[in-house]
């Protein structure tokens, strides 16, 4: 089950937090996920932080790298040298997934932040040991979803929370595309761990299943039991794990209905919230509301302030402020999401629902 901070271990995480340099410096570690070439351009360029490292050893992905004029300057062959060498504030981790615990054990002890590309870990142990490591040490870890940082995910939650719909007890969530790509050196060494179900933690139940198990804990909470389903419908290109994946989220007055696939003609991000009264619609840059039968219309979206919408200023703010990272990127909500996903492949394995303990 995961734990949020009491008020006197908040306290105790601000009295513990060292002073953030004027100038922040960030290190990257690993170049495996293909998320890494939407920001390594701003890291490079010092916006909002300066990179002083990058962890990596396959050529490929360090000839890549030194396309976006990264220096030879900023590579090491080895993690624990760089951070000896650099002292970064914040390491962003685009590893395999199960290799998560092992960056949060070099980086805890040294007092240095994490952010991790979604999930927080490949199972539940991991990240109960990420959460403990981070708290023992006083630093932050947060992970990054694209959602996190669209304005129509928070308006849709405050049109909800206002109760606009009703109180909410449907949700429907929809996440995917055709599938990872796996030629060129961007994709195929991304495809490799992706596909392989310890490195990754599953397919497609794992890679999208985080994104709607967040937003079931966050609308609803923590449910009773997790029911799974997943298809394996191209064994030929995806041999080891399943494409295509439904859960259901059980709640006393409510339920989460959510697929997560990598066989869909296009892309999906969409969550649907349903009250009594009415129901909302959220994708990116739009929100629509329907109240009972009347036809569509458009929420007004109000925009991020700077800090919220970015993932490095916005670990820079929390870490200036003295603040532990709230919301859906926070850690204890993150270990939610692999608890859900855990139970999700048991109940895969046994064909039965899983109550969460």
């Amino acid at each position: 089950m995961f734990r949020f901070l009491s008020v006197a271990a908040a306290f105790s995480f601000l009295i513990a937090m060292p002073a953030l340099r004027a100038e922040t410096k960030i290190a990257v570690v690993g170049l495996l996920h293909s998320h890494v070439w939407g920001h390594l351009g701003k890291m490079i360029k010092g916006e909002p932080a300066r990179l002083v490292g990058i962890a990596e050893t396959n050529p490929e992905l360090i000839a890549e790298a030194k396309k976006m004029s990264a220096p030879d300057s900023v590579f090491f062959s080895d993690t624990v040298k760089m951070l000896e060498e650099t002292k970064p504030d914040i390491v962003w981790a685009f590893n395999e997934n199960n290799r998560h615990l092992e960056v949060v054990k070099l980086c805890a002890p040294r007092k240095i932040h994490v952010i991790f590309e979604k999930p927080l870990a490949s199972t539940y142990k991991d990240a109960a040991a990420i959460g403990d490591l981070a708290r023992k040490h006083s630093i932050q870890v947060m992970t990054n979803y694209q959602m996190a940082w669209w304005a129509s995910n928070y308006t849709a939650k405050t049109q909800a929370d206002a109760g606009v719909v009703g109180k909410p007890w449907r949700l429907r969530g929809i996440v995917g595309h055709g599938g990872p790509g796996s030629r060129g050196a961007r994709s195929q060494y991304f495809f490799e761990w992706l596909t392989d179900p310890v490195k990754n933690g599953a397919g497609a139940l794992m890679d999208f299943g985080c994104y709607n198990a967040l937003w079931s804990l966050w609308y609803l909470g923590r449910p009773e039991k997790v029911y799974a389903h997943v298809n394996q419908l191209r064994p030929e290109t995806f041999p080891k794990v399943e494409d295509n994946s439904t859960m259901i989220l059980s709640y006393k007055n409510g339920v989460g209905v959510f697929e997560g696939s990598w066989d869909l003609p296009r892309s999906f991000q969409d969550l649907e919230i349903f009250g009594l009264q009415g129901s909302l619609y959220m994708v990116n840059n739009r929100v629509e509301l329907r109240k009972g039968r009347e036809a569509a219309t458009q929420v007004a979206i109000d925009p991020l302030p700077p800090e919220r919408a970015e993932p490095i200023a916005f670990m820079i703010h929390s870490i200036q402020s003295g603040k532990p990272i709230e919301g859906i990127t926070a850690l204890d909500i993150n270990a939610g999401v692999v608890e859900i996903i855990d139970a999700a492949k048991k109940s895969v394995a046994t064909g039965q629902a899983v109550r969460l303990p």
